[in-house]
């Protein structure tokens, strides 16, 4: 099997993000999963790799700001939270592809907005 490298990446908007990749397989990543999905230290616990970012925390209105490539193996993208060290590698990507294929119960989106620990609405 070739190395997984994407052949095109493409902003269809600031809210996603498309793959095409050198297999021919073609992915389409809402930006708050990719956000929602990050590995970094801030992300998941170094130690035990327990997430610290789960399902939820992440608003639906966030956005992919800007991507760099990261040698020839991996992503690096800002986000409108201001957030930017994650790398995300190119086997990584495929690995969480949410197409129907790869995903079959398919992604469910947060909301628009996340509470702030120790708000409250009254």
């Amino acid at each position: 099997m070739p190395y997984l490298m994407p052949k095109l990446v493409k902003r269809v908007s600031p809210g996603q993000t498309d793959i095409t990749w050198n297999d021919g397989h073609f992915s389409s990543y809402p930006s708050w999963y990719l956000r929602e999905n990050c590995m970094c230290a801030d992300c998941v616990e170094e130690f035990t790799g327990k997430r610290k970012v789960v399902h939820g925390d992440i608003p639906s209105t966030v956005e992919r700001t800007d991507v760099a490539p990261v040698g020839n193996y991996a992503l690096n993208f800002g986000w409108s939270d201001g957030h930017r060290t994650g790398i995300y590698t190119f086997e990584y990507l495929r690995k969480i592809c949410p197409c129907s294929q790869c995903l079959p119960g398919g992604l469910e989106e947060p909301p628009e907005t996340v509470p702030t620990p120790g708000s409250f609405e009254a």
